[in-house]
């Protein structure tokens, strides 16, 4: 997999305390990871504040377990008038292993004012590479 420019990169890894009763990570502390990485990649690219308006997909592709380094990996495809689409991918991976693609996602952000109402990017990168 290639690397868009722009790219936010967040490495995390799987303690106890972010696992399920199966020993991998629980799916809400999952999302909660790539809901960062998606905020980063849009204020990034609209250079102000942005919230998250939807999420258009996710997908848990493998499980993630106790141990495992989790690198989330997210970047702006779209950019509106006050709206980005962010996509997000997770690949995991143990010492001495490949990494594997165990989650994805596309987040819908909006940028916003002091008092949390849209408002125009005046930012016009976008990267066109997709998920």
């Amino acid at each position: 997999m290639t690397t868009p420019t722009g790219t936010v990169e967040l490495t995390e890894i799987v303690f106890p305390a972010e696992a399920n009763h199966y020993g991998t990570l629980f799916g809400g502390n999952a999302l909660q990871l790539m809901a960062k990485a998606a905020f980063l990649a849009a204020r990034g690219a609209a250079q102000r504040d942005v919230v998250m308006a939807g999420v258009t997909d996710v997908r848990f592709l493998a499980p993630v377990p106790v141990g495992h380094v989790l690198t989330l990996r997210a970047w702006v495809s779209r950019i509106g008038r006050s709206s980005l689409t962010v996509c997000v991918n997770g690949l995991a991976a143990t010492l001495g292993s490949p990494q594997d693609e165990v989650l994805k996602g596309i987040f819908e952000m909006v940028a916003v004012d002091g008092k949390g109402r849209p408002v125009a990017i005046t930012n016009t990168y976008v990267n066109q590479e997709t998920a």
